[in-house]
């Protein structure tokens, strides 16, 4: 017989628990208020699954306590651990749910403060520093080199190198000439113009982009969690079986304290304790093998939507390629010229320039056997104009050194051009008078594996299309070069995002893969966003899963492991139930009229405890 010391310490462990679990459900009494109202709207769920459990294991320690300070029972199991467990547990998921909008609301910061916030307006001809919010329509602003552009508008004057790489994903920067339209937050890299305000606010191109994201975080519908399907069907029946019980038993024994003990046993022995572990502890053992790949999946939502997705949709500059530029072709097109003595050329005239391209051409060539060029100008865009010695050098496109040029060498430029562009190649032409020397032509280059990875998304079944800012000629070459089927090419953001939604309307399960701010909507609102680690922190922020080593490699990998994490999340929650489907019987009293088997507390404890150890197991497979 037990000692009343015995009884004393166990008291005191039952009330210290009861304390402690008292102060959890306290801190989380959402689960229960959310919950019973949902048993009351016919609509139970997650929370009414874990209201349930942790009432009823709550409830039953309880009960044990009081029966044991009048004598009625000792020994028995509180379950007081099991309604702590499980609330703690969904509570730590709603936690990092939090937190993946918060990373949403620090995208959009990051984006607003893209645009500048002052800048110059030409008031009766005088510059004069203003606030962007307080510019008008037609207002004249001036840019200067270095200038970010802070409204949509018109050049009217003078002329530049916009990079618009941020806004609309192109490669190279683009000369603006009169009449040409600017972007909000696109950079000045070299010249100065003025242009007409036609944009302002709320209409602007980054303003749109912004309540696109906007838009997305708010409209994308919260996942359907397998476990809010299952407790569906879950809760009434174990409502049912709990409250048939206790009026079976009370009308066998008429006894209301032995049938409110089995009924309570069956709503404590159907705690979702392994149904609560089965999610998250797949998902953080699968985030943390991904991490240890080089993926970061920020939450459980990403990686469940990316076991269904049937599309993906890569962005071209910066994803599939590196996004620099490479000289691949040195082609002179005179005898007495050879490749070394050409790019020697280029080289001298070009370190002067501050273009991209230029820069790629330079560095392929020693710095120190440079030669001397007594004179420079460069029309931005177009080519530059040098004198190497006393014989005038013209650098450029075809339409820059054609006036220089007979008409069957401004064919055989023009020609060389459309045949390099086929490729997905820029080219720069060398001209003297009357004589086209040669041709340079760089391209960018595909990242290491993405190839090979294109070639498994469609072994996979998914429908692979490549979008860019580039012109259609280049990106089908490049489509070509990857055996990507479909391409859109010269999309903007709002055409990306809408592309998208297209696709999700039409019923496909949509991935987008992209580096770039323009890319953020898209990335924001597809069923899974995937940055590029190498990309920009707004992309980051909008995207729910980031490729950190840049390769589309891992993208591969992060599919297998998102179909390989679902079937584990499926088979812990089979086990979760086989233990239910034995355990609330037993607990019902099913078996004690003929073999006299019911569910001692202290079994039944047990029992729980090996339930969770077997989902726990079965998730740890996912380390293999």
């Amino acid at each position: 017989m037990a000692t009343m010391h015995d009884m004393h310490h166990f008291l005191l462990f039952g009330i210290i628990q009861l304390v402690a679990t008292t102060i959890i459900l306290l801190l989380n009494y959402e689960f229960f208020t959310r919950g019973f109202k949902a048993v009351f709207k016919l609509m139970p769920n997650m929370d009414t699954l874990v209201a349930l459990g942790a009432g009823a294991a709550y409830l039953y320690g309880i009960v044990v306590i009081v029966l044991t300070v009048t004598g009625h029972a000792f020994n028995h199991a509180f379950y007081f651990e099991s309604a702590a467990t499980i609330v703690t547990l969904v509570a730590l998921g709603k936690y990092f749910e939090l937190r993946a909008k918060m990373r949403t609301s620090r995208a959009i910061s990051n984006l607003i403060q893209l645009a500048p916030k002052n800048c110059t307006v030409l008031k009766n001809g005088k510059p004069q520093t203003v606030a962007v919010n307080t510019l008008t329509l037609n207002d004249i602003i001036l840019i200067k080199p270095g200038d970010v552009i802070p409204v949509d508008g018109v050049i009217i004057s003078g002329n530049g190198l916009l990079n618009q790489s941020a806004i609309t994903g192109e490669s190279l920067p683009v000369a603006k000439n009169i009449g040409d339209t600017v972007i909000s937050a696109t950079h000045n890299e070299n010249g100065t113009f003025t242009f007409k305000a036609t944009k302002i606010g709320k209409d602007t191109t980054l303003a749109q982009i912004i309540n696109l994201v906007h838009q997305a975080s708010n409209s994308k519908p919260p996942i359907a969690r397998l476990a809010d399907k299952v407790s569906g069907i879950f809760v009434p029946i174990v409502l049912g079986i709990a409250l048939i019980t206790l009026i079976t038993w009370w009308l066998i024994s008429r006894d209301f304290a032995t049938a409110f003990n089995f009924g309570i046993s069956v709503l404590v022995i159907s705690c979702p304790c392994a149904l609560g572990l089965a999610t998250p502890l797949a998902v953080m053992i699968a985030t943390g093998k991904a991490a240890h790949s080089g993926i970061l999946i920020k939450n459980a939502t990403h990686l469940e939507n990316l076991n269904r997705i049937d599309t993906v949709i890569l962005d071209k500059t910066g994803t599939i390629t590196n996004g620099t530029l490479q000289v691949t072709d040195i082609r002179p097109l005179q005898t007495n010229l050879s490749e070394t003595n050409l790019l020697q050329v280029y080289a001298s005239i070009e370190r002067y320039s501050g273009h991209p391209l230029a820069k790629a051409i330079v560095a392929t060539y020693p710095q120190d056997n440079l030669l001397e060029i007594n004179q420079y100008q460069e029309t931005p865009g177009q080519g530059i104009q040098a004198t190497l010695g006393t014989r005038p050098i013209y650098l450029g496109n075809p339409k820059f050194i054609a006036p220089y040029l007979h008409q069957a060498d401004r064919q055989k430029a023009l020609t060389l051009s459309e045949q390099y562009a086929a490729q997905g190649k820029t080219t720069i032409f060398c001209a003297t008078i009357d004589k086209l020397l040669g041709v340079v032509a760089l391209s960018d280059t595909v990242r290491d594996n993405n190839l090979d990875a294109v070639q498994q998304f469609k072994k996979m079944g998914l429908h692979v299309i490549m979008l860019t800012g580039d012109n259609q000629t280049t990106a089908q070459a490049w489509a070509d070069k990857l055996g990507i089927d479909q391409v859109v090419a010269d999309v903007l953001p709002t055409e990306k995002y809408r592309l998208v939604t297209q696709l999700q309307k039409a019923g496909h399960r949509v991935a987008m893969v992209g580096d770039g701010i323009n890319d953020s909507p898209a990335l924001q609102i597809a069923d899974v966003g995937i940055a590029i680690g190498s990309g920009t922190d707004i992309a980051i922020e909008a995207a729910g899963i980031v490729l950190i080593k840049n390769s589309l490699q891992d993208l591969v990998t992060a599919l297998k492991l998102s179909h390989r994490t679902m079937r584990n999340i499926k088979l812990g929650l089979f086990w979760a139930f086989v233990y239910n489907i034995i355990g609330i019987p037993l607990a019902a009293g099913i078996f004690y009229p003929l073999l006299h088997l019911t569910l001692n507390p202290m079994i039944a404890a047990t029992a729980m405890s090996l339930s969770s150890v077997c989902v726990v197991t079965n998730a740890l497979t996912l380390q293999l």
